[in-house]
């Protein structure tokens, strides 16, 4: 990652992003208010709000936006965190350590699930080959006609190294070499025990959505992964911006037109979970469960 430059719009249009490096992004807008020349910032403070970003009219997922078949010169990716897991739900810090579905889990996927087969058709559905993310999408899958489910290890969540499988209230004290190098300000710091730095999750996760999109021109897809890796898509569309919570089955919408022209169209969306009791429960997608 090198330099990068910001556009961001006013009211209603879209955010434009463009990396100059390994990756790249923009996107057509109106109303272009802002120009910058700026570093990839620092992993922000998250607040506990979930976040619908103002590309669009309505804060609620906007089905005008996503429901139309995807135009030929772009793929529709819609990328879905995963279903509560007991460790979500006790704090308990997951990375790549393999934990299933609670019964809260199986209920929101089958919620999303729901919403999903309602909206235009998906062609396919890739998945972290981590069980939590693989049981969610294969619940998608089953409510959406049948689709197939492909496994893709580059859509883990980020290796946490020694912090995996404690308390995420207990780390500093337990863990405190991670714990300093996990809250480090140095983007390349990699968590003892073979965690991976920010800029590794970065890497792996925009290529990996590059690699789909590019795959699927014209078609709309469903990505099942997790909060880590879902931020950094965030990072990449919006980088000054703070992307509040990654709830468990939320639904974010990206347009990828090339390598170097990506649209963020909604973001981390939890209107299918508004009239169940799920919408605030268990440890509820912030960076640190997985």
């Amino acid at each position: 990652m090198e330099r990068n430059s910001l556009e961001e719009c006013s009211n209603n249009a879209l955010v434009v992003l463009r990396i100059w490096g390994n990756h790249a992004a923009s996107v057509v807008h109106s109303d272009s208010v802002a120009r910058s020349q700026t570093q990839i910032p620092s992993w922000p403070s998250f607040p506990s709000i979930t976040i619908t970003i103002p590309v669009l009219h309505n804060p609620s997922f906007s089905n005008q936006l996503v429901t139309n078949r995807p135009h030929p010169d772009y793929a529709e990716i819609v990328v879905v965190r995963h279903g509560e897991t007991a460790w979500n739900a006790t704090a308990k810090i997951q990375g790549h350590l393999d934990v299933e579905l609670n019964e809260n889990g199986r209920e929101q996927a089958a919620v999303v699930g729901d919403r999903l087969s309602r909206e235009s058709k998906a062609s396919v559905i890739y998945s972290s080959d981590l069980q939590r993310a693989f049981e969610t999408a294969q619940i998608i899958a089953s409510k959406c006609g049948g689709l197939e489910v492909v496994k893709d290890s580059d859509l883990r969540e980020r290796h946490l190294g020694d912090l995996q499988g404690h308390v995420f209230q207990e780390i500093e004290k337990t863990n405190p070499i991670a714990y300093k190098a996990f809250i480090s300000k140095n983007e390349d710091q990699e968590i003892p025990g073979g965690g991976e730095s920010l800029v590794q999750l970065f890497d792996r996760s925009t290529s990996a959505l590059l690699k789909i999109g590019l795959k699927h021109k014209g078609e709309r897809v469903i990505v099942v992964s997790h909060g880590g890796f879902i931020r950094a898509l965030y990072r990449w569309a919006r980088p000054n911006g703070r992307p509040g919570k990654v709830l468990n089955t939320s639904v974010s919408v990206f347009h990828l037109y090339g390598e170097d022209k990506w649209t963020l169209k909604v973001w981390s969306d939890v209107s299918h979970l508004s009239k169940t009791g799920f919408l605030e429960s268990g440890f509820g997608g912030d960076r640190n469960s997985g």
